[in-house]
């Protein structure tokens, strides 16, 4: 089973196409900057886009909309 669960992060962010957006520019910011919103040990996940998701579901992204 995948964590979080995709059902899980649409009721956090209502669209697939700005979750892939936001999940995306995310772990590449992870990647070239090494900060972290949680402790390395508090991730499921290994790699940044688990990582990002991981900080979608726990609401550490804030969205704003225009």
């Amino acid at each position: 089973m995948i964590h979080p669960s995709i059902d899980k992060l649409l009721n956090k962010i209502g669209s697939k196409y700005l979750l892939v957006n936001v999940v995306a520019r995310r772990a590449k910011q992870m990647q070239e900057t090494e900060h972290y919103q949680m402790k390395e040990n508090e991730y499921k996940s290994k790699k940044s886009i688990g990582r990002a998701l991981e900080e979608v579901a726990k609401d550490l992204i804030q969205i704003k909309e225009q």
